[in-house]
């Protein structure tokens, strides 16, 4: 009797590779499927008026009867921001540890989506399993408390999932990563590791949080203004340090910006910060206190145009307001596409006379991703026969590679993957399957993918060159023209200013309906794109421009 072919391992990215951000990895086997993370970006500038960009889950959705739990690696946004979109489409238990759940309920909150979502609490070292998965935990470092790595035991051999990590020995909770873990699983056999590429173009090793803390000490010894630290609002042992400065040289600490706002608040009921009583005010009793007495940790270390930082270096915040009596400190590094933004808000800063130190001036920000040195670590630690670069960009999946081979990985298995592509595996050999539907999803307000491609094509367009409106209205009977046509700009051209231009134009209109007359053309669409037309040409000529032309025929 011929033996019952084995299913193979299918290793899926949904999002996440070739980029930093959307962290989605589907782990398929036969009818089960588990997600690692549930991540989100934000938009580019070629997305004008976007908020959120979110992985494409068209598989998943056809596959919504496989799909059996989320496991999360940590609680940053770009892991865990696309829940409440991807919950409201498959509905599946989410495992996480104490503080990811924490921050994952809020949004829950936030999208009424608590009492429906089951959530699964576990800790280091616990094991779960997820139909054919057996999922063990691993304590990491991040720039994030609770970051965990995972071991998925899978019907063909063992995977490990780093998450995004580094190396701290002298940690701000005392809590090293687990190496000896990674040792052992390496000794038992690691077919598979996802490794974490973000700074891999980085020598030696990553620096110390607590390094940070020292930083901070150092700057608030000696200084007699007020001081804002910017940093990100995930950053709970960052956050922590600027705390125990504050305490130590006698400050009070105001937290500014939403998502600070409750970051802080879900650390400190779980026990993840401890600020001593009276510390915290409220932004409001600010004033009964004089700048050396102090602290203000704000959002918007990214010059995130809403943020709180960016409001209050462009003078539109409500109650804080910038002088020369002031030190800001940028606490964190800029994600790549964002150095313009920051650069803006650094620059609006100095205009309003105050102090600022940020990251190429002082050691103020140590970054939470591995360097090489670390990197390499790993690949010994865990001596994989199969490796994917994960979390970044294409040139640093490219480095990471290289890493790899440096290491001891044979060359023809690693794998430099894309977004969609399906890595099959049998425990033997592994190869390049095919791939699945993927993509961006994009949010605009309270719409969830009505921005597709036509529409940001349409805002760019409208953004470069504006917009000209031509209204006329015609006789129904006779297709004469009756009133019109009017011209209205918008980002095109001033119309006050251009009244020779905007004659020329009705004169053309003019011209192309009289012709549509002459030709007894009569539909609407042939009138409407005959105007465009001759309108668009005539445009071109006079201002080697582009604009939309939108032609509103009235009929009477």
């Amino acid at each position: 009797m011929a033996r019952k072919q084995q299913n193979k391992l299918k290793i899926i990215p949904i999002g996440g590779m070739d980029e930093i951000g959307k962290n989605m990895t589907a782990i398929e086997y036969g009818d089960n499927i588990m997600l690692i993370d549930c991540g989100m970006t934000f938009p580019d500038d070629e997305m004008p008026g976007v908020d959120l960009v979110i992985p494409d889950i068209t598989y998943l959705k056809k596959n919504a009867d496989k799909v059996r739990a989320i496991v999360l690696t940590h609680g940053h946004e770009d892991h865990i921001g696309c829940i409440p979109y991807f919950l409201k489409e498959i509905n599946v238990p989410i495992y996480g540890t104490r503080l990811t759940l924490g921050l994952v309920e809020n949004k829950l909150k936030e999208h009424n989506l608590l009492a429906k979502t089951k959530l699964h609490r576990v800790s280091a070292d616990d094991k779960v399993n997820i139909g054919p998965f057996e999922v063990e935990f691993i304590h990491t470092n991040h720039s994030i408390a609770d970051s965990v790595a995972l071991a998925i035991r899978t019907p063909v051999g063992l995977i490990v999932h780093t998450g995004d990590w580094k190396i701290d020995s002298t940690p701000i909770d005392g809590k090293m990563i687990d190496l000896a873990k990674f040792g052992k699983l390496g000794n038992e056999g690691v077919l598979l590791l996802l490794s974490d590429s973000t700074n891999v173009e980085r020598h030696g090793y990553s620096m110390s949080e607590s390094t940070v803390g020292e930083k901070f000490d150092e700057i608030f010894s000696s200084c007699t203004k007020r001081i804002l630290v910017a940093t990100f609002a995930s950053n709970v042992h960052r956050v922590q340090q600027i705390i125990d400065s504050a305490v130590k040289y006698g400050r009070k600490v105001v937290v500014s910006g939403r998502s600070m706002e409750n970051v802080v608040k879900v650390a400190i009921l779980l026990g993840y910060m401890h600020v001593p009583e009276g510390v915290l005010i409220g932004i409001d009793e600010m004033g009964k206190y004089k700048a050396s007495q102090t602290v203000i940790i704000t959002t918007g270390s990214q010059g995130e145009t809403m943020s709180a930082l960016t409001r209050i270096a462009f003078s539109n915040h409500k109650k804080i307001e910038l002088t020369k009596d002031d030190l800001v400190i940028i606490s964190a590094s800029a994600i790549p596409g964002n150095e313009k933004t920051i650069s803006n808000v650094i620059n609006e800063i100095f205009k309003k006379g105050a102090e600022v130190i940020y990251e190429s001036l002082a050691e103020v920000h140590v970054s939470g991703h591995a360097c090489q040195e670390e990197l390499k670590m790993m690949l010994a630690l865990t001596k994989p026969k199969f490796f994917i670069p994960a979390h970044g960009e294409h040139r640093h999946l490219c480095k990471h590679a290289d890493l790899g081979v440096k290491m001891g990985v044979e060359p023809q298995n690693i794998f430099i993957m894309e977004n969609g592509k399906v890595l099959e595996l049998d425990g033997e050999k592994a190869r390049i399957a095919g791939t699945v539907p993927s993509g961006v999803i994009l949010i605009d307000g309270l719409g969830v993918g009505d921005v597709g491609n036509i529409v940001l094509r349409d805002r760019k367009h409208l953004a470069q060159d504006g917009l000209i409106v031509v209204v006329v209205a015609i006789s129904s009977k006779t297709k004469a023209v009756l009133s019109g046509p009017d011209i209205v700009s918008r980002g095109f051209v001033y119309v006050r200013e251009a009244e020779d231009l905007m004659e020329e134009l009705k004169a053309v209109a003019r011209e192309s309906l009289k012709k549509c007359q002459e030709n007894n053309i009569a539909d609407w669409a042939s009138i409407k794109s005959n105007l465009k037309n001759s309108l668009s040409d005539k445009i071109y000529i006079k201002t080697q421009r582009n604009p939309m032309i939108l032609p509103v025929i009235m009929e009477v």
